[in-house]
C-alpha cells in the first residue's frame, strides 16, 4: 500500500530531502558501533554531494555536515563526530538582535537633522536668538513635510510635530505666526518673482519688437520716396528731349 508524504512525519531539513532523513532513522538503529560509524561517514559523503558548493576544495563544511546529521537525529545519535556534538539549544538558537545606536525617529519624514537641529535649539539661552531658531525649524519641517507629502499642511501641525519632538520645549505663538507669515518657506516668492521676470522680459521683447518694426516702415517709407522722385526726374527728362 502506497504511503503518502503527508502521513509521514515533517522533514527536519527539507534540502537533504526525506530519503536522507529516512536513512538517518535507520542509522539510529543500528547496534554495531563500528557499522554505525561507517554508515554515518557514507551518509555525510551523500549530504555533500547534494550540495555543489559543499565540494568546493578552498571550504569547509565538514562541521556543518555533522551538525546537520545530528539535527535530523533529533540530537539522539551515538557515533563518533570528529566535531563535538551539537545541542539543541544552541542549534536553533536565534541569532541576537542587532541594537541600533540611534533611538528610534517618530517622524521620519523630517529626518535626523531636524531632531539634531531642536536639541541645540533647546541649549540656547537668549530669547531672540532662540526665537529665530524655532522660526528656521518651522521653515525647514514646512519644506521637507511639503517634499514627501503634496498636501498643504497647516501651521498648527507643524508647532504641534515640533512640541512633541522637543519635549515641550520649543514653541511660538501660532497667532503670530500666521499673522507674520514666519513659516513661509519662500518658494511662493520665488515663483511670483520668476513670474514677474518673465512678464519683465516679455515687455521688453515686445517693446524691442515694436521699435523694431517702426523702423522697419520708415525705412520702406524712406525708400518709396526715393523712387517716386527718380520716377520725376525721368519724366523731367524726357519731356525736355521731346521738346
Amino acid at each position: 500500500m502506497h504511503t503518502y508524504n503527508t502521513s509521514q512525519s515533517d522533514i527536519i531539513l527539507k534540502e537533504y530531502g526525506r530519503v536522507v532523513q529516512n536513512m538517518v532513522h535507520d542509522l539510529k538503529k543500528i547496534e554495531d558501533r563500528e557499522k554505525r560509524n561507517q554508515n554515518a561517514k557514507a551518509i555525510i559523503e551523500l549530504m555533500k554531494q547534494l550540495h555543489s558548493q559543499m565540494k568546493d576544495p578552498n571550504m569547509d563544511y565538514s562541521q556543518k555536515l555533522w551538525d546537520d546529521l545530528c539535527c535530523m537525529a533529533n540530537f539522539d545519535l551515538d557515533v563518533d563526530s570528529p566535531y563535538p556534538k551539537a545541542e539543541a539549544s544552541t542549534f536553533n538558537a536565534k541569532p541576537r538582535k542587532v541594537e541600533y545606536s540611534q533611538k528610534e525617529m517618530r517622524y521620519k519624514h523630517y529626518g535626523r537633522n531636524v531632531e539634531l537641529l531642536m536639541d541645540e535649539a533647546k541649549k540656547i539661552t537668549d530669547p531672540e536668538e532662540k526665537e529665530n531658531a524655532i522660526i528656521y525649524i518651522g521653515k525647514l519641517m514646512k519644506a521637507l513635510y511639503g517634499a514627501w507629502n503634496k498636501e498643504v499642511i497647516e501651521e498648527e501641525v507643524i508647532l504641534e510635530h515640533m512640541r512633541r519632538m522637543s519635549g515641550g520645549e520649543l514653541f511660538i505663538d501660532i497667532n503670530r505666526v500666521k499673522n507674520e507669515n514666519l513659516f513661509q518657506t519662500g518658494m511662493r516668492l520665488r515663483k511670483q518673482s520668476g513670474n514677474s521676470m518673465i512678464k519683465d522680459n516679455t515687455a521688453r521683447e515686445g517693446a524691442t519688437g515694436g521699435s523694431m518694426n517702426r523702423g522697419r516702415s520708415n525705412n520702406n517709407n524712406n525708400r518709396n520716396n526715393n523712387n517716386r522722385n527718380n520716377n520725376n526726374r525721368n519724366n523731367n527728362n524726357n519731356n525736355r528731349n521731346k521738346k
